[in-house]
This record gives structure tokens, C-alpha cells and sequence, in this order.
């Protein structure tokens, strides 16, 4: 009955949805992907709000309830009963009353299983789609038939597009300019391949005092050339967003250095790769929002290549959703922390995986987060860098909450909301 009721409600907000984009016609861009889907949502909203007056998704809302809050612009209301009634109320109002309505949606549209996207697809048409990273082993897998069936789910926005419309896609993924090539859109492309349209190069630590404060990369647009700095947050995979981002300015006929000063005022969402103060003198990376192969293999190269370290800490929890890939993929991650880390220290049961390839680096076991968080505040020292990382389900971002030098810091933890805290 619970199952029926929610597919009974997704339909009527879907219809909802529908009809409110009909009427206000806002141009609509779509961010789909594996990878850095919030991040680039948010970079995208970012520089597009300098022009148009723009709403974007609220956190990681994509999927067929997520969407219509999103263009009803209503908070989501699970959890209250009584806000549906003002979800009835916002939506009535949008239909038969004069709004001042946003010209632009920046809608992040996820899948964790078949036909999600086109449930999406039936509320809103893209004007432009952007693309993150289609890796070769994609979160959510263990629901499809394969791993190209998952691509093709989360790039078939793209074949909505029509003739010459953007599509902004990831330069360095072959998954990615594949499928473009079997479309009849403009592509624009992004990343550190030379043939990227918004190429990025350089890229560094960015440091202020001796310290890491974020990330620099000098961004080069069809031979103009400018400087790019994300602050608070470290890896490539905060670079490669803020890179999209640019060419989505590029689609809008945005100046380079107009959607460079836009991005100046862009954060990365919670719980991606954030430097936070920890206890004893150490830095924390908060990556703990989700956790997927591609992503976490990102995250070690950066833990690897982080400066000033006396010793690097990899908190690792399982990564779910991975069906029969599970123990090869955290087999091979384990692999990958011999030469990044130090210290292991593995959370879950899948995350032993991780230890049993992980060579000789130190390793610590713990079957929950819960269990992680009491031990490890007093091992860090001085000097001491500690990646967190793991599926949204592990609640790592506990571990981080016990890491913390100052407790205030917790405001800037992902799940933070009181349904998620009180969740075992």
C-alpha cells in the first residue's frame, strides 16, 4: 500500500510539475551523471545567476520527488504532514495566479534504477545538458544490467536535446564523448584534455600562509586564458565542476571573465572534499557524503598528493550499490591505498576488502562509523591528514563530527538534519 500510495503521489506532482514548466517556460538545464553531480549543479547555478534569475536544486534533491519540489519551489515535506498542504497551496497558486517565476531551472537529475530518468523526463524538456563522469564501474549498478546500461540511463537526457543545443560534457571521459557523437547537439567540452573547449591545466593546491585553502588551475577558453581558485575544498573533482560551469557560461555567451568573478562566490556542497580543522593540530578532507569507486579513487590521489603531511590517514567505509563488482572494485581501491596512505582505517563489512589488498600500510577495522568516531580522536597528532570517505549509509560524516578541532564546525558536516541524526 505505502509503495502504491508514493507512486500515486509522484504522479500527480510529476503532472504538476509538467504543467507549471509549460506555463512559465524557464529555460531548463539539466546536470546528469555518475560523479559531481551537486557540485556542478551548484558551480552551474553559480555562474548562470549572474545573467538570469535562476533555481537550482536544493542539496542533492534529483529524483522524481526532488524535481517537481524543485520547479514548484517548495521545500521537501517528507517527514510533515501537514507541508503537503502547502506544497497544494504553492502548487495551485503557480497555476492560476501572476508569479514572478525564474527564467532559468538548474535541475541535478539522478537514477538509482531503470526508468528513472524518464519518469524526469516527462515533467521538463533540457534546453542544455550537462554531463559529469561516466566511470567504468558506476554507483547504483547492482540495480541495472550492466554498467553501460547505467550510462546510458544517465546520459540519455542528453537525446532530448534538440538539433545545435548545448551539451556540455567531460573531455576526459571516452564514455561520455561517445554517446555525445551520437547526438545532434552543440558539444562543449570540459576538463584537462587538450581538445577540451574549457580546458583546465596546472592544477594545484592552492595555499595561503604555508597552508592548503583550496584549489588553482589556470582555465583556458578557445585560447582566452584566466585563473581559476575553488576555496575550502581539495582533488580534481572540485576543479572539474567549476570547469563545467564555464562552459555552460560559454553556451549562454557569458565573457570568461564575467563567470570567473561568479564562481569566486562558489562554495562545494558539504561533505566534498572539505578541509576542516581537526583535533591535535591534523586536517581533515570531508568527503564523506557518498562514496563510489571513480570518486574514491579521486579522493586517494589526493590524500596522496597533499602537501606538508607528516602522515596520511585514510578513513574508508564501504562502497554500496555495487552488486557482483563489490569485492573486485574495494579489492582494487585497497590496492590503490599502498601508495597513498599511511594508515587505513577500514568501516563495514564490505571495507575489509579494503584491507585485505591494502599491502603493508597500517590498517584499523571497525564494523560502524559509531565505533570509529569513539576510537580515533585520540590517535591523530600534529601534522596528520585524514581522508573520510564512504556511502551515505556508512554515516562517516560521524567519524568527521568526532575529528573536529572546534564542535561549531558540525554546521558544516553534510546530514545534518534532525530525520538524518536520528537515524541508527
Amino acid at each position: 500500500m505505502k509503495k502504491i500510495l508514493r507512486s500515486i503521489v509522484a504522479s500527480v506532482l510529476a503532472l504538476i510539475a509538467h504543467f507549471v514548466v509549460r506555463r512559465y517556460r524557464p529555460s531548463i538545464v539539466m546536470v546528469t551523471g555518475s560523479v559531481g553531480k551537486t557540485s556542478t549543479k551548484d558551480a552551474v547555478a553559480a555562474v548562470l545567476s549572474a545573467r538570469f534569475f535562476v533555481r537550482k536544486s536544493d542539496k542533492s534533491f534529483n529524483s522524481e520527488f526532488g524535481v517537481p519540489f524543485t520547479i514548484l519551489g517548495v521545500p521537501s515535506p517528507w517527514g510533515n504532514p501537514l507541508a503537503w498542504f502547502s506544497v497544494a497551496k504553492s502548487a495551485l497558486a503557480l497555476l492560476v495566479l501572476p508569479n514572478h517565476y525564474p527564467n532559468m531551472l538548474v535541475l541535478e537529475v539522478g537514477a538509482d534504477r531503470p526508468g528513472d530518468l524518464a519518469r524526469i523526463a516527462r515533467m521538463a524538456t533540457p534546453d542544455v545538458v550537462v554531463v559529469t563522469r561516466l566511470p567504468e564501474i558506476p554507483v547504483h549498478v547492482e540495480a541495472y544490467a550492466s554498467p553501460d546500461a547505467v550510462r546510458e540511463e544517465e546520459f540519455s537526457p542528453a537525446y532530448a536535446l534538440s538539433a545545435s543545443a548545448p551539451l556540455i560534457v567531460p573531455a576526459d571521459d571516452l564514455y561520455a564523448l561517445d554517446m555525445a557523437m551520437r547526438t545532434s547537439a552543440r558539444v562543449i567540452s570540459y576538463g584537462c584534455a587538450d581538445s577540451a573547449t574549457v580546458r583546465v591545466c596546472d592544477a594545484g593546491f592552492y595555499e595561503v600562509e604555508g597552508g592548503v585553502a583550496g584549489m588553482r588551475a589556470n582555465v583556458n577558453v578557445e585560447g582566452e586564458e584566466g585563473s581559476l581558485i575553488v576555496k575550502g575544498s581539495v582533488g580534481m573533482t572540485q576543479l572539474l565542476p567549476a570547469a563545467a560551469a564555464l562552459a555552460a557560461a560559454r553556451a549562454f555567451l557569458i565573457p570568461l571573465p564575467e563567470a570567473l568573478h561568479a564562481l569566486e562566490s562558489y562554495e562545494p556542497p558539504p561533505g566534498r572534499g572539505r578541509l576542516l580543522a581537526g583535533k591535535n593540530g591534523a586536517v581533515i578532507i570531508d568527503d564523506s557524503y557518498n562514496a563510489s569507486p571513480a570518486a574514491t579513487e579521486e579522493a586517494l590521489a589526493t590524500l596522496k598528493a597533499f602537501p606538508h603531511a607528516k602522515r596520511r590517514i585514510a578513513v574508508l567505509g564501504d562502497m554500496l550499490e555495487l552488486g557482483r563488482y563489490s569485492v573486485m572494485e574495494h579489492e582494487r581501491i585497497g590496492a590503490l591505498v599502498r601508495a597513498s596512505a599511511d594508515v587505513l582505517v577500514a568501516v563495514g563489512i564490505r571495507a575489509r576488502a579494503f584491507a585485505a589488498s591494502a599491502g603493508n600500510t597500517e590498517v584499523m577495522l571497525f564494523d560502524t562509523a559509531s565505533a570509529a568516531a569513539a576510537a580515533l580522536p585520540d590517535l591523530v597528532h600534529e601534522g596528520d591528514v585524514i581522508l573520510v570517505k564512504g556511502s551515505q549509509s556508512i554515516r562517516t560524516e560521524r567519524i568527521v563530527e568526532a575529528l573536529l578541532a572546534n564542535p561549531a564546525d558540525a554546521v558544516r558536516l553534510v546530514r545534518q538534519e534532525k530525520a538524518w541524526k536520528r537515524k541508527a
